[in-house]
Order: C-alpha cells, then structure tokens, then sequence
C-alpha cells in the first residue's frame, strides 16, 4: 500500500504543471497583458415613418350571443370603413377577443349583469401622415375605443447595427486617448460587449377618441431615438 501512494504522489506534478501553464503571459489571456477597458455610447435618431393604432369594439348584452353578434357586426363595418383608407389587407391583425359576464357585488352578494364582447385590432399605418385619418376611419366606423398610438421605425435593425457601430468607433477613441494619454499605443482590441438594454417602441398616445364629427384627429410624432453601448477591452504597450 505504502508503494501505491508513492507511485501517485509522483504523477501530481507532471499533471499540474499544463495547468499553470495557462496563466502565463503566453497564453493570450487579457488579464495577463496591459490593458484599458472603456465604454462607448452612441444614439441615431430619425423621424418614424411607420404607426401602429389600437382600436377595439365593446358591446354588451343580455346574452353571450347576442354581445357577440352585435360585435361581430360592428367589427365588420368598422374595419370596412379603415380599408376605405387604402391600407392593404396585411395591415391589421387581431390583438385579442373576450367574451365575459359583468358582474356587482350588492350587500356582499355577487350579482351578474350583461354580458360584454371585445375584439381589438392592430393597425399598421405605413404613412405616417395619414394616422390621424385612420383613427378617424375607425372611429367613424364604430369603434368604442382607440387605445395606443405608437410609432417606429421600417428599418430598425439596420439603424440598430449603425448604433452599435458607432458606439464601437466611440469606445475606441476613448481608449486610443486614455493609451496616449499614459504614454502607451493600442495595439489590439481584446474584447468588445454590447451593453445595451432591448429597446421597444414607445406608445405617443394612450387615449379614448370620441369624436367622429370633428376634423381629421391631429397626430404628431415625436423623434426617434435608437441608443447603443458597447464596453471594449484592447491591449495597449
């Protein structure tokens, strides 16, 4: 037994030593060079040119057919009067549909009422200057609610990637800088991690409409911002 153990203790050092091996300037790990690590930050903005309107129908009854039939007809010819707009058949897609029993609550006992449907809609607007137009279509077309105006961006992932792009060059010349600035050069880029948080559109308006006979409903939307931050790592002599 004394043998065994004489034998193992023996192999250990062989074994050890590729692993420290790895800490070694040698071996490319950017805690083992001189190094600088920066951050960069950039913002693109544009005019949106793309609106998405929210518009729902409620209607109620006495009963679950007949709330939901007098919605399904409401619906219809709602949407009927938004396609007088020219908007093309993929322009609107369902959001959500309900059907639920309203209920009160009289001296502790639960006492239902009408029955209340709901259908809501998603409709893309492609030019933005005729948002207005088509909340009016909506709303001249029965709609009960327009609930969310919000604006965006056709080509966001590109505008996205210039971001980035930009956040990098940034960084970059923080850390050619604070490199002069030591008396030192980089001389490569070690490691570059996009900090950014998801960004999602922004609603411009979250109101009931009730104005069927007024002028064309006045929108104006705000500039968008896309922002982008980048943390760079580069090894520097």
């Amino acid at each position: 037994m004394r043998t065994l153990i004489l034998v193992l203790w023996l192999w250990l050092p062989p074994l050890a030593a590729p692993l420290a091996a790895q800490d070694t300037p040698s071996s490319g790990n950017p805690l083992s060079v001189p190094s600088i690590v920066t951050t960069g930050e950039a913002i693109v903005r544009r005019a949106p040119d793309q609106a998405f309107v929210t518009a729902a129908v409620e209607t109620r009854s006495r009963t679950p057919r007949d709330a939901q039939q007098q919605n399904a007809m409401t619906m219809t010819a709602m949407l009927q009067k938004v396609a007088t707009a020219g908007l093309p058949k993929d322009a609107i897609r369902t959001l959500g549909y309900t059907i639920h029993q309203d209920v009160d609550f009289v001296n502790g006992r639960r006492v239902p009422r009408d029955f209340t449907a709901r259908n809501a809609v998603e409709i893309r607007v492609d030019a933005v200057e005729r948002t207005g137009e088509v909340i009016d279509a909506a709303m001249q077309g029965g709609a009960t609610a327009v609930e969310n105006v919000r604006y965006d961006l056709k080509e966001r992932s590109a505008l996205e990637r210039e971001a980035l792009r930009l956040a990098v060059v940034d960084a970059r010349a923080r850390a050619d800088a604070a490199a002069a600035g030591a008396g030192q050069t980089v001389v490569r880029v070690l490691r570059i991690d996009d900090t950014r948080k998801p960004e999602y559109p922004r609603p411009m308006m979250a109101a009931r409409v009730a104005m069927a006979d007024a002028p064309t409903t006045p929108i104006e939307p705000a500039t968008i911002e896309i922002r982008s931050s980048v943390t760079l790592t580069v090894a520097i002599k």
